[in-house]
């Protein structure tokens, strides 16, 4: 039971929670439960089916509903007289800005992204506010307190970057089934489905002067003369056969490498009468979305493995479906874990791909995951984790800071212990988000934009959503809806120009003040020319330190940047837009009851990376995903240095 005080603070508080997913149903239900009587919730999604396995205030009638109405609604069934609530928006509108957040006592995130997270974060900072932390994925889950002056913000340690890949190992030589994947779906659907306008490194035309007629052409243009079969033949033949072939003429790629084999469909598939290949009558109910080759094919297990004959008819009755069944969506469409179709196409296409190159074959269920970044949520993990949150609020609101604990839930004991609490460590000096450390950032200041740097340090690494950038007093670039036309016009020329050309020019030496007046964040950058970088190691063009180090991550999603060629300096980061992966790392733990020391090599955990389980002093690396909207683990616990790191008295 609640002590008189700790009652009296929780009826006194207003609360605001961010996300009403999987985490967010949890919580509003035990802070109602609780006694809070003023809770806000932001939540920008609407009900999916999917949800309704765990997040247990939503029901099939709530579909296509907003979450955040929706939970309010259902909590307020049971708890009538409490104060609730909700906004359909995104946390980083506007309207939420440091004022908004001044109101409320505590902050609680069940968020899904890492940008929304820094943002929350720093909005926390600006004005005050305690926020604590959550994350789920499958049996893992964590809490983490952050509040300002005290323990460490929510950026003042490392978080994973995704790992990239140079785009000519994904057109050109994969060794991974999940660069087959990649392939698959960034590449080969978006180029068939997507925008017919954008460019992407799929092999379209052969620049062989001796090829014939056929591969001089656009391939993926469907001729007036072809039906979906004959389409779907040519296109097969010429991602599987014929662009192995000419990739096999540079015999230089092969001398260390096992060499791919062409796959046509003469020599998987016979030549069939049009509509033979499978009955699309089973395809569909008539809704689109549920259209299936595996149903037109009669193949029902999503975990059984396809031949390669199996896959080549799945590919080419996908391929033929989506313009029969769904002509009028073609050149908008993008992938969706969700879209059956579009799932079944990319796992064919990527394991005819992995046979070409000796990669072994996986299932649909498989593929699915990997392309989709999936692992099943485990609703027990949100509830335990929707606890730990409010007793950690609790204690924030009664100003305990000796007993706040960041609580990590395991998948399996370590020292007995499925909840390992531990105690929080003071501020990074060295963070630029909560103690304004400068930055120094490297780059050739007389081939850079300032495009690029707005687009790759200011917004992709530093976060910040309406940036305003200065040299001096010279100000160079910023975004608002209150500017003038003529500013707009000004700062748009400006982003097109090279640094050095700027109407202040930006050069080895120049120090730039970038500045988020919505987020109240301000840091200063050392600018330090340099002529060359490693296309594989700094694929940016440009480094940047003084900021907390990136961990290496991998996953799954082609990055947009435009026009490329596969010899370019151009990778592919593999990553999910619903960062939803986590990585937990634990060597030779020495985490003991709450209220001792961790050690520097204690416990380590990351969001939107790969996995490491651990038993005793054994590392295994394995990889996980989330289909959790609002359910992945983000704090970054590690790479502490003792001597340097103190915990909070």
């Amino acid at each position: 039971m609640a002590s008189e005080e700790q009652l009296s603070a929780i009826k006194g508080a207003k609360v605001l929670m961010v996300g009403a997913g999987g985490i967010g149903c949890e919580l509003l239900k035990t802070l109602a439960l609780s006694g809070f009587e003023d809770i806000h919730i932001i939540d920008m999604d609407t009900i999916e089916v999917s949800n309704l396995n765990r997040q247990f205030l939503f029901r099939q009638k709530h579909v296509g509903q907003s979450k955040a109405k929706v939970a309010r609604e259902a909590v307020l069934k049971f708890r009538p007289h409490i104060k609730i609530t909700p906004y359909h928006a995104n946390a980083k509108d506007p309207e939420f800005n440091v004022d908004f957040f001044k109101q409320f006592n505590v902050v609680l995130n069940g968020l899904d992204n890492l940008d929304a997270r820094r943002h929350v974060n720093r909005l926390c900072l600006a004005s005050g506010v305690p926020l604590v932390e959550s994350g789920t994925t499958g049996f893992l889950g964590q809490v983490t307190v952050h509040v300002k002056g005290k323990t460490e913000c929510y950026e003042c340690q490392s978080k994973p970057a995704p790992k990239t890949y140079p785009v000519c190992t994904i057109t050109s030589t994969p060794t991974k089934f999940v660069h087959c994947i990649v392939w698959a779906k960034d590449l080969l659907f978006a180029k068939l489905f997507g925008n017919k306008n954008q460019e992407n490194d799929l092999n379209v035309r052969s620049t062989d002067a001796s090829s014939s007629s056929e591969h001089s052409e656009d391939v993926f243009e469907r001729r007036a003369d072809e039906d979906f079969e004959q389409y779907g033949r040519r296109i097969y033949d010429h991602v599987f056969g014929y662009n192995i072939e000419v990739a096999l003429r540079n015999e230089e790629t092969w001398k260390n490498r096992n060499k791919p084999r062409p796959v046509y469909t003469r020599d998987v598939l016979p030549l069939r009468p049009v509509g033979q290949n499978g009955n699309k009558d089973k395809a569909s109910t008539g809704d689109p979305s549920s259209v299936s080759a595996m149903a037109s094919l009669g193949l029902k297990n999503p975990q059984d493995l396809w031949s390669l004959k199996e896959n080549s008819e799945v590919f080419l009755e996908a391929l033929g479906l989506f313009f029969l069944k769904r002509e009028k969506e073609i050149g908008q469409l993008g992938f969706d874990k969700d879209d059956q179709l579009a799932v079944e196409f990319v796992t064919s296409a990527a394991n005819i791909r992995a046979a070409s190159f000796g990669i072994p074959l996986h299932s649909l269920f498989e593929a699915k995951g990997i392309a989709g970044n999936i692992v099943h949520a485990v609703a027990t993990t949100n509830a335990i984790i929707a606890g730990l949150i409010v007793l950690e609020a609790i204690k924030v609101l009664q100003n305990d800071v000796k007993s706040y604990r960041m609580t990590y839930c395991l998948e399996h004991p370590s020292r007995k212990m499925l909840l390992m609490p531990v105690e929080p460590f003071e501020p990074n000096k060295s963070c630029y988000v909560c103690s304004e450390t400068p930055l120094t950032l490297e780059i050739n200041t007389h081939r850079s934009k300032l495009r690029d740097f707005v687009e790759k340090i200011v917004k992709a690494k530093l976060g910040m959503s309406l940036p305003l950038i200065m040299h001096g007093v010279a100000l160079l670039y910023e975004v608002g809806d209150d500017l003038e036309e003529d500013e707009v016009a000004n700062y748009a020329a400006n982003l097109d120009k090279v640094l050095s050309e700027l109407p202040s020019p930006v050069t080895g030496g120049t120090i730039l003040t970038v500045e988020d007046l919505q987020q109240e964040l301000k840091c200063s950058i050392n600018i330090k020319h340099r002529e060359e970088f490693d296309e594989e190691k700094e694929p940016d063009g440009m480094v940047l330190s003084g900021w907390t180090p990136a961990l290496a991550a991998e996953k799954t999603k082609t990055s947009d940047n435009g026009p490329s060629s596969s010899n370019a300096s151009q990778t592919v980061p593999l990553e999910s837009e619903d960062n939803d992966e986590i990585e937990i790392i634990l060597k030779d733990p020495e985490i003991l009851a709450a209220g001792k020391k961790r050690k520097s090599s204690d416990v380590s955990v990351a969001v939107d990376s790969e996995m490491f389980s651990v038993t005793g002093e054994m590392l295994t690396k394995r990889k996980v995903e989330e289909d959790d909207s609002h359910n992945d683990i983000v704090m970054v616990d590690g790479n502490l240095d003792p001597n340097k790191k103190k915990r909070v008295q």
